[in-house]
C-alpha cells in the first residue's frame, strides 16, 4: 500500500489482481476475476442502453400516469409509438451477443489456467494432487492389496491405500481429549493471572499499612505476597499454588447431571476442581487412545481379499472379520502419477451400480468431512433428495416475508388498494422514502443473512465428503433461495400490488396493466443495488465490523494463550458459497432488468467495479488462500451458469412483456418482437449446451495431451513401523500448491509458472481420521514472574501430560500475551479453539 494517507485509493487500482494466484490461490483470483468480467460487460451496455433506452421510453411519451425513474422503463413507451420496441429487441439481441462472446473468452481463460496449475511442478508433485477418494467399495476390494491390484493398470501404479474405518468410539474420545485439553489450559491460565491479581491486590493492601505505620514504601517489592497455607494442609505440604491462590478462588466447574448432556445447569450437577478433573479427564482418554491406536494397528496389519465371501459385492466388511476397527466403504488412494488419478476419476471402475462411482481428485485430509464417509451411495442418494426437498420448501415458505417485503417497496400502491392502510398516504415523504427505498432492501438484506446457515447443515446432511463440496453445494441452494425471493417474489409481489386495484376493478385491462406496472418493480431494485454497492464496498474498504470483533475477541474470548494467538494471527476465512450467490444474485436482476430499465446498468456496473477493487484490496492485502479447501477456481464455472440464468431471465420476461403490450387501439402491437425474443432465447439455450459440453469435460480433469507435462510426486513417505506406538511417527510432509499464469498471454512465458515460488503449508501426507493420528495436545501456559507456570507445567508432566510455557506470559496487571507460535506439534483442532 501507499506511504501517503490518502493515495491508498490509487495504489488499490494499480494493483495488479493477478498476483492472487499467488497470495490467495485460484478461487480468490476468479471470484475478483469474474468481478471484471461484470465490469468489461456492463459499462458498454451501460453506455449504449443509455444512449438508445433512455430517449426511446422517456422523449415525448405523453405519459402522465409515470413520474421519476419510472419514465424510463419499459411499460412507458407510447401506444401511439409501439414502434420503439424495436430499440429494446435490436439491443437485447446485441447485448446478449457480446454477454455470450464474454462467457466464451472467461471460459476458455478458466480452463487453461487451471490446467496449467494442475501441471505445475510444485502442485503436480504434492500429496494430495495425486490422492482419490472412492465411495461405495465392495466387500472383495476392502484390502490395501485388492485395490493396488485393480488400479494397477493405470500408469505409475499405485503408493498407498488408506481405508476409512469404523472407529468405534475412537472419534468421542478424541472429542473428548480435545474438549479437556482446551478446558485445561482455560484453567491453567485463569489460575496463573489470578495468582497474579491476588497478589497485586496484596502488595497494594500490604504497602498502605506500612506507610500507615512511617515504613518504607514497598509498593514496588516485586517478592509475592503468600496466603496462608489452606489448601495443601491436609496433606502436610503446601506448594506455590497453594499459597498464591486460596482454594475458593481455584477454577471450577458443575459436571452434566446426566451424561449425555453436552452441557452442565446452573447450581445443578456436581462441583469439581476444573484443573485436577481435566488432568484426569485428559490422562483417561490419552491412555484410552493409546489403546485403541495400538488395536487399529493391528487391524491394519491385516491384509483379507475378502473375495470369498458368499456376496463379495456388499458395501460393507464381513462382520465375522478378526479385525476390531472393520474398514468402511471408502477409501484414499495415491497414486505414483498424478495423471493416473485423474485417469482413476474417469474410468468405469466395477460392473454393478454404485459400486465405486464416486470419485474426488484431489483431496486433502483437512477437506474431509470424516462424518460423511461411511455412507453407502444410496444413502447419499435418499438424504440428497430430503435435503434439496427440504430447500425447495424453505424457499416457498420464506417467500411470505420476502413478498411482504416487496409489497412494502410501494407503499403509493398499497395506501390508495386497501382501505386499512390508507394512514400510509398521511406518512410525511420523507418516511415514506425511508420505508420503500430503505427499510424494503434492508429487510431482504437481514433475510439473505439468517438462512445460510440452515441451508449449509442441509448441504453437508446430504452427504458430501469433502468442506469444499459443502460449500459448491451451498451457492447453489443460496442462489435458488436468492433467484426465487429476493427476484421473482419481490418483482410479481411489487408489480402485482400496483396493478391490484385496476385488476379488480376492469379485469380486461390485465394485460396492459402488468406490462406497465411490473416494470415499475425495478425501482426496489435500483435502491438495492445502490445499498449494496456503497454499504458493501464501504464495509469492505473500512473492514471496521472485523475491527470490532477482533477487539471484541481480545478482550472477551483472549483467555488463554492459544485464543489470543488465533486472534491476532489467523488470517479470516472465506464462505464461497455465500460469497459468489450474493454477487451473482446481482448479476441476474441486472440482466433481468436491463432492457426494461435501463437506468439499472449504469448502477450495477459502478457497483461491480466499486466490488471488483475492494475485493482485490481485501484477498491482496488482508485474505490469505486455505490450501486445503482451494478447488482451483471450481466456484467460477457455476457463476457462470449463474449469468446464464440472468439471461433466460431477461429474455423470458422481454418476451412476455411484447405480446403483452397494445396499442391504443387495444391491439397487440408487439408480437415480431416476442417472436424474435423466442429466438433468442433458443439461441441462447442452443450457445448454453454448447460452453457445456464443450468446457464442462474440461473442467475438472486433466487430458492425456498434458500428460508428458505432469511431474511425478515425491518419493514414499516412511512406511509405518512395527512399534505399538505408530501413530505418533506418522510423518507430516509440506504440500505446496502453485498458483497458474494468465492464458491472455499464452504466447508469452508466464512468469508464475516459471518462477516456483509457491505458497507452502505444512499438511498430512498420511490419510487418516483425526483420532487416530493426531498427536497428544501440549497445554500452553503463559509464563508469570512467580513461576507458577513453570511449576504447573511440572506438575502435568508427572502425570503423563505435555506443558509449555514458551512464547506466552503474563504482564504485570494479569493481562496474557504472545511473543510467538504455540508449541509445534499442537494440531489445528485444538488451536481453533
Amino acid at each position: 500500500m501507499s506511504k501517503k494517507v490518502f493515495s491508498w485509493p490509487w495504489a488499490v487500482y494499480q494493483a495488479n489482481y493477478h498476483e492472487l494466484r499467488a497470495k490467495s490461490g485460484l478461487d480468490a483470483y476468479f471470484f475478483v476475476r469474474f468481478l471484471r468480467m461484470m465490469v468489461r460487460i456492463l459499462v458498454p451496455i451501460w453506455l449504449v442502453s443509455w444512449a438508445v433506452l433512455l430517449p426511446a421510453t422517456g422523449v415525448r411519451s405523453g405519459s402522465e400516469s409515470l413520474t421519476g425513474l419510472d419514465r424510463f422503463t419499459f411499460g412507458n413507451v407510447p401506444t401511439t409509438q409501439q414502434s420503439r420496441y424495436s430499440a429494446h429487441i435490436i439491443l437485447a439481441w446485441l447485448f446478449t451477443i457480446w454477454i455470450a462472446w464474454n462467457i466464451r473468452f472467461e471460459m476458455g481463460h478458466f480452463v487453461t489456467t487451471r490446467q496449467r496449475w494442475l501441471i505445475h511442478p510444485e502442485n503436480a508433485s504434492s500429496a494430495m494432487r495425486s490422492t482419490v477418494l472412492i465411495s461405495g467399495v465392495p466387500r472383495r476390494y476392502l484390502s490395501e492389496s485388492a485395490l493396488t491390484k485393480l488400479f494397477s493398470h493405470l500408469p505409475g501404479g499405485v503408493r498407498k491405500v488408506w481405508f476409512n474405518r469404523d472407529l468405534k468410539d475412537m472419534p468421542l474420545i478424541y472429542e473428548r481429549r480435545l474438549n479437556a485439553a482446551k478446558r485445561l489450559e482455560a484453567a491453567e491460565t485463569s489460575l496463573v493471572c489470578t495468582a497474579v491479581k491476588l497478589n497485586n491486590k496484596r502488595k497494594k493492601a500490604h504497602a498502605e499499612v506500612v506507610e500507615d505505620v512511617g515504613q518504607r514504601d514497598l509498593r514496588n517489592d516485586a517478592r509475592p505476597r503468600m496466603e496462608p497455607c489452606v489448601f495443601g494442609a491436609e496433606q502436610g505440604k503446601c506448594s506455590l499454588v497453594d499459597g498464591l491462590v486460596p482454594k475458593n478462588k481455584r477454577p471450577s466447574h458443575r459436571l452434566p447431571t446426566f451424561s449425555w448432556m453436552p452441557f452442565s445447569l446452573p447450581l445443578i450437577g456436581k462441583k469439581v476442581d476444573t484443573i485436577e478433573w481435566a488432568r484426569q479427564e485428559l490422562t483417561e482418554t490419552n491412555q484410552a487412545l493409546r489403546q485403541a491406536r495400538h488395536q487399529l494397528a493391528r487391524d491394519m496389519a491385516i491384509d483379507f481379499p475378502g473375495a470369498d465371501t458368499d456376496d463379495p459385492d456388499l458395501l460393507y466388511a464381513d462382520p465375522a472379520s478378526a479385525q476390531t476397527y472393520l474398514p468402511l466403504n471408502s477409501a484414499f488412494i495415491r497414486f505414483n502419477n498424478q495423471m493416473a488419478a485423474h485417469m482413476t476419476a474417469q474410468v468405469l471402475t466395477h460392473h454393478m451400480p454404485y459400486r465405486m462411482t464416486a470419485k474426488t481428485v484431489g483431496v486433502a485430509p483437512g477437506d474431509v468431512v470424516w462424518s460423511n464417509l461411511n455412507m453407502n451411495p444410496y444413502e447419499v442418494r435418499i438424504r440428497t433428495a430430503i435435503s434439496w426437498a427440504v430447500t425447495v420448501i424453505l424457499v416457498i415458505v420464506c417467500a411470505i416475508p420476502v413478498a411482504f417485503v416487496g409489497a412494502i417497496s410501494d407503499i403509493n400502491s398499497l395506501c390508495a388498494t386497501y382501505r386499512r392502510l390508507v394512514w400510509l398516504c398521511d406518512l410525511p415523504p420523507v418516511v415514506g422514502g425511508l420505508i420503500s427505498g430503505i427499510l424494503s432492501p434492508a429487510l431482504l438484506t437481514v433475510l439473505n443473512m439468517l438462512l445460510p446457515t440452515i441451508l449449509r447443515v442441509l448441504a453437508r446432511f446430504e452427504g458430501a465428503t469433502r468442506k469444499t463440496g459443502i460449500e459448491l453445494s451451498l451457492m447453489n441452494r443460496y442462489f435458488l433461495f436468492q433467484v426465487v425471493n429476493s427476484f421473482l417474489v419481490v418483482t410479481l409481489s411489487s408489480g402485482v400490488t400496483a396493478s391490484l386495484s385496476e385488476l379488480l376493478h376492469n379485469p380486461v385491462s390485465i394485460p396492459a396493466s402488468l406490462a406497465q406496472n411490473i416494470p415499475r418493480a425495478s425501482n426496489f431494485f435500483l435502491t438495492y443495488i445502490v445499498l449494496q454497492g456503497l454499504s458493501g464496498t464501504a464495509s469492505g474498504f473500512l473492514q471496521l465490523v472485523p475491527l470490532v470483533l477482533y477487539y471484541a475477541k481480545l478482550y472477551v474470548l483472549g483467555s488463554t494463550p492459544r485464543a489470543i494467538h488465533c486472534i491476532k494471527y489467523t488470517l479470516r476465512s472465506v464462505a464461497w458459497g455465500t460469497l459468489f450467490p450474493s454477487i451473482t444474485v446481482l448479476v441476474v436482476i441486472t440482466f433481468a432488468y436491463g432492457i426494461i430499465s435501463p437506468i439499472i446498468n449504469g448502477l450495477s456496473a459502478i457497483t461491480c467495479f466499486l466490488f471488483y477493487q475492494m475485493y482485490k484490496y481485501v484477498f491482496i492485502w488482508q485474505i490469505g488462500g486455505e490450501k486445503a479447501g482451494e478447488t482451483g477456481g471450481m466456484f467460477f464455472p457455476r457463476a457462470i451458469q449463474h449469468v446464464f440464468v440472468g439471461l433466460y431471465l431477461q429474455q423470458i420476461s422481454l418476451a412476455a412483456l411484447f405480446f403483452l403490450a397494445q396499442n391504443a387501439e387495444g391491439e397487440q402491437s408487439a408480437v415480431a418482437e416476442g417472436v424474435l425474443m423466442i429466438v433468442l432465447v433458443l439461441f441462447t439455450a442452443l450457445f448454453h449446451i454448447i460452453i457445456n459440453s464443450s468446457y464442462g469435460p474440461l473442467e475438472h480433469y486433466l487430458p492425456l495431451t498434458l500428460a508428458d507435462a505432469t511431474h511425478r510426486t515425491a518419493e514414499p513417505s516412511q512406511e509405518l513401523n512395527d512399534s505399538t506406538s505408530y501413530v505418533e511417527h506418522i510423518m507430516r510432509e509440506r504440500i505446496t500448491t502453485a498458483e497458474a499464469g494468465d492464458p491472455s498471454t499464452a504466447k508469452e512465458e508466464d512468469p508464475q509458472m516459471t518462477a516456483l515460488d509457491v505458497n507452502e503449508e505444512p499438511g498430512p501426507e498420511d490419510c487418516y481420521h483425526p483420532a487416530s493420528v493426531d498427536p497428544e495436545p501440549i497445554i500452553w501456559l503463559p509464563r508469570d514472574p512467580f513461576g507458577l507456570a513453570e511449576a504447573e507445567e511440572h506438575s502435568m508432566r508427572t502425570t503423563g501430560i505435555e506443558a509449555s510455557s514458551q512464547n506466552a506470559v503474563v504482564d504485570a496487571k494479569g493481562h496474557v500475551d504472545v511473543t510467538g507460535p504455540p508449541p509445534h506439534s499442537v494440531r489445528p483442532q485444538l488451536e481453533a479453539s
